[in-house]
């Protein structure tokens, strides 16, 4: 008899346990940023992609565990939610997976802020610029050769059949409208390094202050550097039917394919500061670039990372706002 008590205690307990979780209530989420990287805390010491995102968001929230993601996500009040992913394709897009599919939370209506730092061809941008992308180009999904093996001049790329629902996204062209007009009036932060650094190069976008930029954001594991694979990758935009490549990541076009799987693109954004050139200035090596030597760096990452947030969060701000008119679509900006 005794036994039987304890079991059937056991067994209610459990229930109750089962049930309590059950009746949680998910956390609609109205916004989700995703960055890629912290360098250490999320507050005190030098920041990475999060940091400023989270002094501004989440400094007063508890952090949420999540089975299958890298970092924990933090959720404030208003339904703004943000975590840091991990860099590179498959640990990006298997967090983002494992966030959207936990029960803690309600993606239904949420939008999407992919952010992070990158770099830019000197034709189209400069150190501590920050873009909104209009394309998200996959740079890995295809046939390539070495250029001595190929025809001199022609392209060393060539699209593979089967990956053409995967390999671009066009992202919604009115969202793109609308975080142009929400960020125009962002005052972008600056560096003495920086300004130093863009004198190197005689692109005239190159040498400018920084400004918002739109364009084709590239993603590829593959840290492709140098003039003749920036060209490349202009060279698959075009190919593509995509605008123009501005920016090199390494992530957004992978997250895009997951959330695609389950909720759609069309409340995706995808948010990056230039951080480097992807390529050296005419008096310097491929190679030199990408391992500068002490006091040879471009200078402008903490600028650049708060740009990312200056700009980001008037846009995060606004769709909380006014959540009302945004919940159940994008409004048609006239």
């Amino acid at each position: 008899m005794f036994v039987r008590k304890i079991l059937l205690y056991s067994l209610l307990l459990i229930v109750g346990i089962f049930n309590a979780h059950a009746a949680e209530p998910k956390i609609k989420v109205k916004v989700f940023v995703a960055a890629m990287f912290e360098i250490s805390e999320n507050q005190g010491d030098k920041a990475g992609e999060f940091q400023h995102w989270y002094l501004t968001y989440f400094k007063e929230t508890k952090p949420i565990q999540v089975t299958g993601a890298v970092n924990p996500v933090f959720c404030n009040k208003d339904g703004v939610c943000g975590s840091v992913l991990g860099m590179g394709k498959v640990a990006s897009s298997a967090s983002m997976q494992a966030i959207l599919l936990n029960q803690h939370f309600d993606f239904a209506q949420s939008y999407f802020v992919l952010n992070g730092v990158g770099g830019t061809p000197p034709s189209q941008g400069t150190i501590a610029d920050v873009s909104w992308g209009t394309w998200l180009v996959d740079y890995d999904l295809g046939h390539r050769w070495k250029p001595e093996e190929a025809e001199a001049g022609k392209p060393t790329f060539m699209p593979r059949k089967g990956y053409e629902n995967i390999r671009s996204y066009q992202l919604d062209t009115n969202l793109v409208r609308w975080t142009k007009q929400l960020s125009a009036n962002v005052q972008l932060k600056d560096s003495p390094s920086a300004q130093a650094y863009r004198t190197r190069y005689p692109d005239k976008n190159a040498r400018r202050k920084p400004k918002i930029t739109f364009g084709t954001h590239f993603t590829g594991d593959t840290f492709f550097h140098g003039p003749g694979l920036s060209k490349e990758a202009q060279y698959i935009s075009e190919l593509y039917g995509a605008d123009d490549y501005v920016i090199t990541e390494m992530e957004a076009a992978a997250i895009t394919q997951v959330i695609d799987r389950l909720h759609g693109t069309s409340r995706i954004m995808s948010l990056r500061g230039a951080v480097n050139f992807d390529q050296g200035h005419p008096n310097e090596s491929t190679l030199a670039h990408l391992d500068p030597a002490p006091g040879e760096t471009a200078g402008g990452f903490a600028e650049t990372v708060e740009n990312i947030v200056l700009v980001g969060s008037q846009v995060v701000d606004h769709i909380v706002l006014n959540w009302a008119d945004w919940k159940d679509a994008t409004p048609k900006l006239n």
